[in-house]
């Protein structure tokens, strides 16, 4: 017996014309470790919008109910050309209920229990998932559970990494994000420095008002000094940063090496010893990552992703990790939203304008079943 139910697709063409659209699609039933989870709670995450919407201008696309045309530009055309032709599920992660299982003891145990998932096609009413990367909810509601997984194990994973590499401190170029603010109150509670870094003087006020202790505003005329003095003072010869494109990473990686050299006592011509590290794990920024000979030769720059950490990271690690976001799924881990809407409702004009823009504070939250 197999489950019928609206799902979300995003077709990317040669041409470049990107069609995004709500489809009627067959769910089979699970087997195995599988099970079928009716999704009640997606959020839209920025790691959804590379495949949802990239570099496409939605300004003057084709709008109709249930589904929206655009035209991807070059060189992000041409950089996807691995996708093109491919009809492709989007929704990384979200929260239902398990209305079918496979016969696996793990999978049973999982039936008529409200779970948050990661099935990579949440943006649909039914989706199959894997038992093993489930969480019971519990008393929780979908809602409250929807973004249990990307932000919170992101989040938590910084500080992981950052102990798996001997670190005590932190950077990180979007404090006041909705995983920045996980972040800032997980550093807390561990007795992990952080140093936060943001735009505006509001998102500023923001993170001081949950105990932050260093925030450095981008925005103000003396950011270099502040972010040299924070640095300074944490050690924080280690950051993450969403941004991509741009300079950012560059002007953290001049500020760590300044702090660095002012501490040295012989000059010379390779720069300080002083190993700095950032990984780059998001692309807010579409444009080329400027970086300048400006640091000497001890600095690292990577690319971070969350399933390859949780690979490397070993099981006991990622339950110990899984279990604290659940124990904690309302305090430090709780996500806001700005607005609900159903798989029509994403695709407006209005809505992808909107939700597109990645803004502070303001995650949209799809609601599959209405």
């Amino acid at each position: 017996m197999t489950t019928t139910g609206k799902q979300l697709f995003t077709t990317l063409e040669a041409d470049g014309t990107l069609t995004v659209e709500i489809a009627e699609s067959t769910f089979p039933d699970p087997t195995g470790n599988q099970v079928l989870v009716k999704m009640e709670a997606a959020p839209i995450n920025p790691s959804d919008l590379a495949i949802l919407t990239g570099a496409a201008d939605f300004e003057n696309a084709e709008y109709s109910p249930g589904k929206v045309v655009a035209k991807m530009p070059e060189p992000f055309n041409t950089g996807s050309k691995a996708r093109h032709g491919q009809r492709l599920p989007a929704g990384n992660e979200g929260a239902g209920t398990v209305i079918a299982t496979g016969d696996s003891d793990m999978a049973k145990a999982l039936m008529g229990q409200r779970v948050a998932c990661v099935p990579g096609n949440a943006f649909s009413q039914y989706a199959i998932a894997d038992a093993a990367m489930c969480l019971p909810l519990g008393d929780h509601s979908s809602e409250a559970g929807a973004s249990s997984f990307v932000n919170p194990m992101t989040a938590l994973g910084f500080v992981e990494n950052a102990r798996m590499d001997s670190q005590k401190s932190i950077l990180h170029t979007v404090g006041a994000s909705n995983l920045g603010q996980m972040l800032n109150r997980i550093c807390l509670e561990d007795g992990m420095g952080l140093v936060n870094i943001v735009r505006k003087d509001e998102q500023a006020e923001l993170l001081k008002s949950q105990g932050a202790t260093h925030v450095v505003n981008s925005s103000d005329s003396d950011f270099m000094n502040q972010l040299k003095n924070a640095i300074d003072e944490t050690d924080a010869f280690y950051g993450f940063d969403p941004i991509g494109g741009g300079q950012m990473v560059d002007t953290c990686f001049k500020a760590m090496e300044q702090v660095a050299v002012s501490k040295m006592t012989e000059y010379s011509r390779y720069g300080s010893n002083q190993q700095k590290r950032m990984f780059i794990y998001g692309r807010l920024d579409f444009g080329p990552t400027t970086l300048t000979p400006s640091y000497g030769f001890g600095w690292t720059l990577s690319g971070w992703l969350l399933t390859p950490f949780l690979q490397n990271a070993g099981m006991e690690t990622v339950m110990r990790m899984r279990t604290r976001v659940l124990d904690n799924l309302t305090t430090t881990f709780a996500s806001h939203y700005k607005t609900k809407v159903d798989l029509e409702g994403m695709l407006t004009k209005d809505a992808i304008l909107d939700y597109r823009q990645m803004k502070t504070g303001e995650k949209y939250l799809v609601t599959p079943n209405g």
